[in-house]
């Protein structure tokens, strides 16, 4: 490593084009093999990897000068179990809008299999049955998108070439610079209404649970429900349930519990296509993530806020010295003396 405030990253510093040369980095993809002292590192990048809060759980605890623990998952609710062991002051971030694109196509896909029926094609294959059939199509179709974030927003725009008439629902009603948003409480007499749903909101408190049984009991006889969000903002044995009375289609990239045991119900009813939680692991991923990472280190060692900060962790440290930053307040290299 060089001299200067330790990074960890899940990349090797050369595969990111750019990076501050003031800050020392060392590459930790959430294997046991450490780069360095973790009680040195300021700001860790966590690793992309399905159980990456496990990894984080053993390090974390000695990153006693830890200032910015920054994800590369648009959510953040499997780390809320961790913030205690993180030191006062440090600063949680995700990467809300890197995975919009990709996770949004993923949920159009789902919502055009469920139409198209081409999970049951597939199965068909197999058998090497050729059944020609009647399908449905989104032309013309009203789709219901929960969620206004970066996911959902591309979710809406991808509808627009099928000419579906998109309704989008979040937290609170308002206008949009792309048209009508509802509140959440437009939800009742909303969802008799439309012909499919896609879920793209963040887990929350207000979010766990909301589409049980009596919500998607709401949902016309044929409807499509499409899920890229979390897996606990449905009611998992509703869905069962409707599932086994065949009255909705269902499409779960994501799942509760995650991952599905191998004896879970869902494997085998029919009407259900499940992806393994991979909306947003694309060729495509990498880069933008190492872009996204370029950007933000660059705002921590200017002193700019940081984007898509979620929490702060209670309590108050020291101020720190910028990288480039003798005591005293003097500053190498032309880089100003700002704080974060």
């Amino acid at each position: 490593m060089q001299d200067g405030m330790a990074v960890w990253l899940p990349y090797h510093q050369e595969e990111i084009r750019g990076l501050p040369d003031a800050l020392s980095y060392g590459h930790w993809d959430g294997s046991a093999a450490l780069p360095g002292d973790p009680g040195e590192v300021r700001f860790l990048v966590g690793p992309p990897v399905p159980g990456a809060e496990h990894a984080l759980g053993r390090v974390l605890p000695r990153m006693r000068r830890l200032e910015v623990v920054q994800l590369l998952s648009s959510g953040y609710d499997y780390m809320k179990p961790l913030l205690d062991l993180m030191p006062p002051g440090t600063t949680l971030a995700t990467a809300r809008g890197v995975h919009g694109e990709a996770t949004a196509e993923l949920a159009v896909t789902l919502l055009l299999a469920l139409s198209r029926g081409i999970d049951q094609f597939v199965h068909r294959q197999g058998a090497r049955q050729w059944l020609p059939e009647y399908r449905s199509t989104l032309i013309g179709k009203r789709v219901m998108v929960v969620g206004h974030g970066a996911v959902g927003t591309a979710v809406a725009e991808r509808l627009s070439a099928f000419r579906c008439e998109t309704v989008v629902v979040a937290r609170t009603g308002r206008t949009a610079p792309t048209g009508l948003v509802h509140g959440i409480t437009d939800l009742p007499k909303l969802l008799p209404t439309v012909d499919a749903v896609v879920l793209c909101a963040p887990l929350t408190e207000h979010t766990r649970g909301m589409f049980g049984a009596d919500t998607l009991g709401l949902l016309k006889d044929g409807a499509l429900v499409v899920n890229v969000a979390r897996g606990e903002l449905l009611d998992t044995g509703a869905v069962v349930n409707e599932l086994r009375q065949g009255r909705l289609r269902i499409a779960l990239d994501v799942t509760d519990p995650e991952p599905l045991p191998a004896g879970h119900p869902l494997w085998d009813l029919p009407g259900v296509l499940i992806t393994p939680h991979v909306a947003a692991f694309t060729d495509a991923f990498p880069g933008m993530s190492m872009n996204f990472l370029r950007r933000q280190l660059q705002r921590y060692v200017r002193g700019d806020d940081l984007h898509n900060v979620v929490h702060t962790v209670q309590g108050s440290r020291e101020p720190r010295r910028r990288a480039g930053e003798r005591a005293g307040g003097e500053v190498l290299s032309g880089m100003p003396a700002t704080r974060l």
